[in-house]
């Protein structure tokens, strides 16, 4: 039998695995982007990850959810496996995977906020401070990066941290009643009466004019961010305790730099690096001031933090 310390450094290490396939995802995303349409790609993505999630139930032999979870079930669907996906992809056509890490750094704020509205919590004052910082540190980088104005992109950005952050909610309270990588797998599958027939209509026509870049992008955000990614990440959550392993996802930024440096060939400036890093200690500070005073949750509300851009 493994110690507790041991399974507590497995964790730590499953959830960094976890960070850092969801650090690929804006990179791979701006890749494919490039050749493949946005709907397109949102399309294909769900399908290819609902048909594996959909093949691992059934291999399992899973029991369908409880009917009262189904509502849940599918206000997830449909904001973390069409909305956000969409919308991140529609960002990913307009500005730099390295710009996007510093707009969706701010997720988990966002999602703090959607469970603390749903959980009841009272936070202390200061959660609240650094949410509306790390929103206008956000707000204030897209203001600088767009010589004065908010530009389409981060527009698209914004709108899917929104849902993201409401998906990403509903989803927490959902792994207290069964395992995470099940109810990501549940939501895609949900998902496929909607996911096969958009990617059949909107599946490029001539697909042999698109690189094999695209295609690999295509295929990282599919089966990686779309499905795999929770699972890592959710099970490190399980295994080294939510409060030390939901620290790691303050590096997803990092990641996503250096990962937009080498499969991007974008140039990371000091002010990316500033603003990033200040986005991040918002993010820790509202992180340990809500966890700090949030009452014991009931069964059905309680919420481990999710990741901020898968």
């Amino acid at each position: 039998m493994s110690s507790p310390a041991s399974r507590e450094r497995l964790g730590l290490l499953l959830g960094f695995v976890g960070m850092a396939i969801f650090g690929g995802t804006l990179p791979a995303t701006r890749i494919a982007v490039a050749e493949i349409d946005p709907i397109a790609l949102t399309s294909l993505r769900t399908a290819i990850a609902g048909l594996c999630s959909l093949a691992l139930l059934l291999v399992l032999r899973r029991p369908l959810p409880p009917r009262a979870l189904w509502p849940q079930l599918v206000i997830a669907m449909l904001c973390v496996a069409i909305l956000f996906p969409l919308l991140m992809s529609l960002g990913m056509q307009r500005v730099d995977a390295s710009h996007g890490g510093v707009v969706l750094g701010v997720l988990p704020i966002a999602t703090a906020l959607v469970a603390v509205a749903v959980t009841h919590e009272r936070p202390r004052p200061l959660f609240w401070i650094a949410s509306v910082a790390g929103a206008a540190l956000v707000i204030m980088f897209a203001l600088r990066q767009g010589g004065g104005a908010l530009a389409a992109g981060d527009l698209f950005l914004f709108a899917s941290v929104a849902v993201a952050a409401i998906g990403y909610a509903f989803s927490g309270r959902l792994t207290s009643q069964m395992p995470g990588w099940e109810v990501i797998s549940w939501v895609l599958v949900i998902a496929l009466p909607l996911s096969i027939p958009a990617a059949a209509l909107t599946m490029p026509s001539d697909i042999s004019h698109i690189a094999l870049k695209p295609w690999l992008g295509l295929l990282y955000v599919a089966l990686f961010s779309q499905w795999i990614g929770f699972f890592a990440w959710n099970a490190g959550l399980a295994m080294g305790g939510i409060a030390r392993v939901s620290q790691i996802q303050l590096l997803q930024p990092f990641v996503t730099f250096a990962l937009a440096a080498l499969f991007n060939d974008e140039t990371i400036t000091l002010q990316i690096l500033l603003f990033a890093a200040a986005v991040v200690v918002t993010v820790a500070i509202s992180t340990r001031t809500r966890a700090s005073v949030a009452p014991a949750p009931s069964k059905q509300d309680r919420e481990p933090p999710q990741l901020a851009a898968s």
